[in-house]
């Protein structure tokens, strides 16, 4: 397999239309295919990388963006997704194999995400701002394809967890982190690269992770375990190692479960089938059986949902990175095809409405991104021993994960609509985009357990509160609007506190408006001003619609759009 990448030089589009012996009319007014360009070239991403302490990745940055880009990378996404992972049980002769075979673009994909350290390679990079560049680069090379990058993205957030236990992570962390990608089943600890993934929700309990039924019975040998159970939804199964929940003798408790066993035998972790799912269909995801798997314990007995809890806050960081990467990729999709297209004798993206809607789903994007590039940087600063930008990773990604991912699918709906019926095609990219949206909102925890987890934050760390606010605070004075949002939040969380059902019921809508008040500061502190405006003026003054294209009368579109409008 390859091991390094050469960008596909940029296509010239060729207007001239495919004028055959039978042709009956002349094609005009189609859009050119959006390839050869550099996905990093976005200045709300830029801008948030150096803010955050990560200029030094810019170069590398752009070289991942004009790769992604290309004509030949966006061949390996489309293909990856259109060719499903396939489960074969047995081999010809009948022998339990449980092996998923995936496209080799896939393995593309990954090759180039691993080489270029969107795994854990941040736990290993002493560089303040390793965990932004990071998020950066997941940020780009998820507009090749998203799918691949659940294994990426769960061999990242595997390593926090492993700390608990300082000796597994001694033998398992350098692989994880290591920048070669070697797929296969084989012993973990002779590969020279290995990817994580995580194994938790049950068919009775799906969130509710403390319903889980499967056993962890002591074989005898310190720290070992023999696992029967199931698991309702594993991702990515062909990983080197997973993070399990099983019941021990001591109560729920996580392990390491190998899929190859030091003696080379595979263990006993049965593929039952792999799940026909809505979107994400480059990866593999599956109900998985254990009959008496062996695994290793991580942490201490009874503190199971303690320890991989440090594994879900760091795949939040990434829902919240991939969603904004959707909504940009959407945008600029949707402003490409208003450039070129034309209707009612002007251009699309001359017409008033549709540059109200265009500069409105600009606007979310941008919120989107300034809001995961901060808590990257919260991320980065946090792994540093810095306890304040801990309070504030710890609230904020929760607040985030919800409002950043339950926007997506709007936003892919209707920059899909904006294409028309072009967008509606498998052809235009749009459908794969729209059908992805909705899964970082599900995946570890959906809408209702992100916003129950910010009331959790709260009561149990009150410190994250006060964190939470300082961060808002920075722009005090700023702008009239956002002062009053702030103000209007205090007392709604001031007045609920001491009716904790009220508060549950509305956790929703408190944690939204958490999340527009701090995406409000970090745009009037260090976004584009017509950006901050609209935001403010729709989002936090409520002149704003339902749908998007509602924008109030006033707002600066043309700058907006011109910041969209860098890969058009």
């Amino acid at each position: 397999m390859p091991t390094t990448h050469n960008p596909t030089p940029d296509v010239t589009h060729n207007p001239t239309p495919d004028v055959t012996h039978n042709a009956t009319h002349e094609v005009t007014n189609q859009v050119p295919p959006l390839t050869g360009h550099d996905v990093a070239a976005d200045p709300a991403l830029l801008e948030g990388l150096r803010r955050e302490g990560a200029a030094w990745a810019e170069p590398e940055l752009h070289d991942l963006g004009t790769l992604a880009g290309s004509e030949k990378v966006q061949e390996w996404g489309r293909v990856a997704e259109q060719n499903h992972p396939v489960l074969h049980t047995h081999d010809r002769y009948g022998h339990r194999v449980d092996e998923v075979e995936f496209h080799p673009y896939w393995h593309e994909l990954m090759t180039v995400a691993v080489e270029r350290g969107l795994h854990a390679a941040p736990w290993a990079d002493d560089r303040p701002g390793a965990h932004v560049a990071r998020a950066a680069k997941l940020y780009v090379w998820g507009q090749a394809d998203p799918g691949h990058l659940c294994p990426v993205s769960m061999t990242y957030a595997a390593v926090p967890a492993l700390r608990t236990s300082p000796q597994l992570a001694a033998v398992y962390e350098p692989l994880l982190t290591s920048g070669v990608y070697d797929f296969g089943l084989r012993e973990p600890t002779g590969k020279r690269g290995l990817i994580a993934g995580m194994s938790m929700t049950e068919k009775q309990g799906g969130s509710d992770v403390r319903a889980g039924t499967t056993r962890a019975v002591p074989t005898g040998e310190a720290g070992q375990y023999a696992l029967t159970g199931h698991k309702w939804f594993t991702s990515a199964p062909m990983s080197d190692v997973f993070l399990t929940l099983a019941q021990a003798p001591g109560g729920l408790s996580c392990f390491l479960v190998p899929r190859v066993l030091p003696d080379g035998t595979r263990n006993a972790i049965r593929l039952q089938r792999l799940k026909d799912k809505l979107g994400n269909r480059s990866n593999a995801s599956s109900e998985i059986e254990y009959e008496g798997a062996l695994a290793t314990l991580v942490g201490e007995e009874g503190r199971g949902v303690a320890t991989i809890i440090k594994m879900v806050n760091m795949t939040r960081l990434d829902c919240a990175v991939s969603s904004a990467s959707g909504m940009r990729q959407g945008l600029v999709q949707a402003v490409h095809h208003a450039t070129h297209r034309s209707a009612f004798g002007a251009r699309l993206i001359d017409q008033p409405l549709m540059t109200n809607v265009l500069a409105d789903l600009a606007v979310e994007a941008e919120a989107a991104t300034v809001a995961a590039l901060r808590l990257a940087g919260a991320v980065d600063r946090s792994a540093r021993g810095d306890d304040s930008e801990d309070l504030l990773r710890r609230i904020g990604l929760a607040v985030t994960k919800y409002w950043v991912c339950k926007r997506a699918p709007a936003h892919a709906a209707e920059a899909l609509e904006c294409l028309g019926g072009n967008g509606y095609v498998e052809e235009s990219g749009m459908p794969r985009l729209y059908r992805e949206a909705p899964l970082p909102s599900i995946w570890e925890g959906s809408g209702n357990v992100a916003a129950l987890d910010v009331l959790r934050a709260m009561s149990r760390q009150t410190a994250t509160v006060d964190a939470y606010f300082e961060e808002v605070d920075r722009a005090a004075g700023a702008d009239r609007r956002l002062d009053e949002a702030a103000g209007r939040l205090r007392k709604d969380l001031g007045g609920l506190g001491s009716d904790p059902e009220a508060l549950q019921f509305r956790a929703r809508r408190l944690v939204e408006t958490m999340a527009l008040v701090l995406q409000g500061s970090l745009l009037v502190r260090h976004g584009d001003p017509a950006v901050a405006d609209a935001f403010c003026a729709s989002r936090l003054d409520r002149d704003w619609g339902v749908a998007f294209g509602t924008l109030p009368l006033g707002i600066d579109t043309s700058a907006i759009l011109d910041r969209a409008r860098t890969l058009a």
